[in-house]
Order: structure tokens, then sequence, then C-alpha cells
């Protein structure tokens, strides 16, 4: 019967593909092969899956829908090539699981529930958005579809990954991915814009790419503090390097900003915290003297900008235009947010503001901004819990440099929307889920701990042999006695 069934899938496959060839051009069937192959590897395998989405996180490029309304200002939603490739990996995903009912589809977690009351809160508002005439259908069925992809890359992981060699793997990967962008990064420092992550298309985004880099930068340096192995440490160190330039000339005022509460988490969380903290505030102190003078350039423009329209004064001190007018946005949020205080304006429903807070009031309400500030509670608490349980150096590292990461994207969002940035948002999860699933992996014993804990062989001597002694004095025997079978008589 199953060879029957596979023959005639054969043959269902051969029809479908020669009608495609007879009615479509090549590059689009060329389209349509990839991604027969990545489901189908991402279906056999999942981790070829996962390994695709890791690269083309950062290394893929973009491209706009069209024209749509509401807080994309006009642009478009801009899609991604690791959109359509989580679209795929996600949905081969959904069919391995449905074939194989014996994985389970959400493995139970610290953050299902809040996520589930994150979501359930955008779709709501959302809904009403849509009834009402404030969100067009097209624009928000897209971003919550966007949002949704992030936590799909989340469970993926949780329900994946089950050994600590395979989070090694992926760490590995994703630490690959960050140095090639920022080789990429340096290269495009002497052109003298801002950097930005590659294949941003015409207009790039430097503030996502600050906070990108701040990110990994701190998971690297909080696994480079806890590691053992010297070359591994070395190679992160390395790492580290050649992050810091790119991440100066982004010229990212919010991710400077996150850089020092950031760091200053991760001085905190290791073994001599006070004299770590000691030195890196000093280290911050005398920073003006050894930095870039495009950034110190970049930071006192906030408040030496020639005077224009618009600008904030504060005091004696005025403020740029872009930070005047993220305060604006931020007063005029409020204001505005009252209107529909309980679920907002729907996603996309309100004017752009390039902030996450407000935003997320905004569009959601109270409810959606008590579920988002639930979420990143819980995700904190997770870490803090997975620190406290984990005593593997390299998973405790990785731990502490997460914390410190989550800690400057945090402060990172009050300048931009940190949290539903795909360049951001994808590694973010990928990082959530795998310190989520930390008490459910198996940590591989190092050698030298398994020689030392290896139990030595035991020879048990054998008993001394009794030596043998000439028989001087014979023992007495009775009659009916035996010698070598022969029975003695008494004479």
């Amino acid at each position: 019967m199953r060879s029957i069934v596979f023959v005639l899938a054969l043959v269902a496959i051969a029809l479908l593909t020669g009608g495609m060839v007879a009615q479509v051009t090549p590059a689009k069937m060329l389209v349509a092969i990839c991604a027969v192959v990545i489901f189908t590897a991402a279906f056999i395998k999942v981790d070829w899956g996962l390994y695709i989405l890791i690269f083309s996180m950062l290394l893929s490029p973009e491209f706009l829908t069209g024209e749509t309304a509401g807080s994309s200002l006009g642009r478009g939603v801009t899609l991604r090539l690791e959109d359509l490739l989580l679209v795929l990996i996600g949905l081969s995903w959904f069919a391995r699981n449905a074939v194989m009912k014996e994985l389970g589809l959400f493995l139970k977690t610290p953050l299902n529930r809040p996520i589930l009351f994150y979501m359930l809160a955008c779709v709501l508002s959302t809904g009403f958005g849509v009834m009402a005439g404030r969100v067009e259908l097209k624009t928000g069925l897209l971003f919550l579809l966007k949002y949704l992809e992030y936590f799909i890359v989340f469970f993926m992981m949780v329900n994946h990954v089950r050994n600590g060699a395979q989070v090694k793997r992926f760490v590995v990967c994703l630490f690959l991915t960050a140095f090639i962008v920022a080789v990429v990064g340096m290269f495009q420092i002497p052109g003298g814009e801002r950097v930005s992550a590659p294949f941003e298309g015409d207009i790039g985004e430097p503030n996502t790419f600050g906070g990108y880099l701040l990110f990994t930068g701190m998971v690297a340096a909080g696994v480079a503090a806890k590691i053992k192995n010297r070359r591994a440490m070395h190679l992160l160190l390395l790492l580290i390097v050649c992050m810091v330039p790119p991440f100066f000339f982004t010229q990212s005022r919010s991710s400077y900003l996150a850089f020092v509460p950031a760091l200053m988490v991760l001085g905190f969380m290791t073994e001599r915290r006070l004299i770590i903290v000691g030195l890196l505030s000093v280290g911050l102190l005398l920073s003006p003297l050894f930095l870039p003078g495009i950034v110190k350039q970049r930071i006192l423009y906030t408040f030496n900008q020639p005077e224009e329209p618009g600008q904030i004064t504060i005091g004696e001190l005025r403020l740029d235009t872009s930070t005047s007018a993220r305060l604006q946005s931020w007063q005029e949020a409020v204001r505005d947010f009252t209107k529909h205080p309980l679920l907002g304006y729907g996603v996309t429903g309100y004017a752009f503001i390039d902030a996450q807070f407000p935003r997320v009031l905004t569009e959601t309400g109270l409810l959606g901004i008590s579920a988002f500030i639930y979420l990143l509670v819980s995700v904190f608490r997770m870490a803090l819990q997975r620190l406290r349980e984990t005593e593997d150096p390299f998973f405790k590292g990785l731990i502490m440099g997460f914390t410190a990461g989550f800690v400057g994207l945090v402060v990172h969002s009050f300048g931009t929307n940190t949290f539903i940035l795909v360049r951001i948002m994808e590694p973010f999860w990928f990082f959530v889920g795998i310190v989520a699933v930390l008490p459910m992996i198996r940590v591989e014993p190092s050698a030298l701990v398994e020689k030392a804990v290896r139990p030595l062989p035991v020879r048990f001597a054998s008993p001394p042999r009794t030596p043998s002694l000439p028989l001087i004095f014979p023992p007495r025997l009775g009659k009916g006695s035996r010698i070598d079978g022969r029975a003695l008589s008494r004479d």
C-alpha cells in the first residue's frame, strides 16, 4: 500500500512540475524549487531549517509590499527573505508535528501565558480597529503576522533543542553571522555614512543595527567572561573587537544610551562585582578621552544643534529636532490614548511613533501595554531563575550576557521600536528559547571532568597460596579410609 501511495505522489509531483514549467517563468520556477527544497530539508531535520534561518536573519535582502496606510509612514510593510523562509520553515515544523504527534506542538514554558496574553491583546485591538475603520486590514494583518513569527522562532527552539551540543552549534552560528555583518559594517566606515546592516535597501536602519550589535555583543561578552576554553574565549574577544567600530559608527544615540546600563548589569553579575563595576564606571567617565570624534559629535549634537523650528527647550538646554520629535510623540500618545484607553487604536491604527512603549500604549491600550510589560518582566524573571539553577560555565555566561543585553534593549526601546524590529527580535527570541529550555538540556561533561570522575579499575588480589610442606607426620588413617581412591586396611 505504501509503495502505491509513493508512486502516486511521485506522479502528482511530476504532473504539477510539468504544469508549472509550461506556465511560469524560469525565475519563478527556480524560486518554487528552492522553496520545496528548503521545506523538505526542514521537514526531514529541523536543525537544517534553523541553520538557514540563523544566517538569513542579517544576511537577507528586503523588499516592500507596496504602499500601505497607518504606522508604516506610507513606505509599505517591509518584508525580508527571512520572513518568507520563516514561513516555509514554520510550515514544515507544523507539518512535522502533525505527522509525528508524539513531538508536541507547544512545550510548556514560563512565557507561554504572557505570549498568549500579548498576542490576544494585539489581535483584539486590531480587530476592533479594522471594524472602526482606523486600521487598514492588509497592513494590520501583515504586522500581526510579523509579531507572531518572532514567537514561532521561540517555540521552534524550545520544542527542538534537547542537548548542550545543539545549543552550542546554534550559538556558534549566531556569533558567526554577527562576525560577518560586523566585518561588512567596518567596510562601510570609510564611506562616511552611518553604518547599517547589509541588504537594508536604499534607506538604512542604523538604530536597528546598533541594537543588534549591542545585544549580540553583550551575549558574547557574558560567555567570554565565564567560559574556560582559552581558544574559544580569544575568538569571542576577537568578535567583540570587530563589533565595536561598526557599533560606534552607527551613530545611534539610543544604542549609546543603552550600552551603559547593559554594561553595568553585566559587571554586576560577575563574581567580583564591586571591583568590576568600579572599573567600568571609571572607564565610562574617562571614555570622552578615547572615543572617536564622530561619536562625541553625535552625542553633543543632541544639545548644540543650531536653532530650528520644533526644538524643545528644557531650562537652558535646547534639544535637537530628532529628540524633540520623539518627546513630542510621547506627549501626543499619552494625550490621544485617552480616546481609546482599553484597546487602543489597533496595530498600525495610530500615527507612526518611533518609541516602543508609547506605540504599544496607543495601538493596544491598557490591555496591550499591561500584557507587554508582563511579557518583559516574565523574560527577565525567567533569565534570573535560570541563572540561579545553571552550573555549567558556558550556559551561565550565556544567561549573564543575555540578561545584560535584554536590559540594554529595554533602554534602547525608549528611542526606537526595538521589540518589533525583525533584525533584533529574531536573534533575541532565539536566545530566549535557549534560556527557557535550559532545565531540559543534557549537558555533556567535558573530557577532563569525565576523566576525573571515572572510577579506577579494581583488581582483586588472588588469595595467597598455602606453601606445600612435606608430609612429615602423616595423618592417622582409620579403617576404610582412602588415598587416591584405594581403600586401606588396618595392616
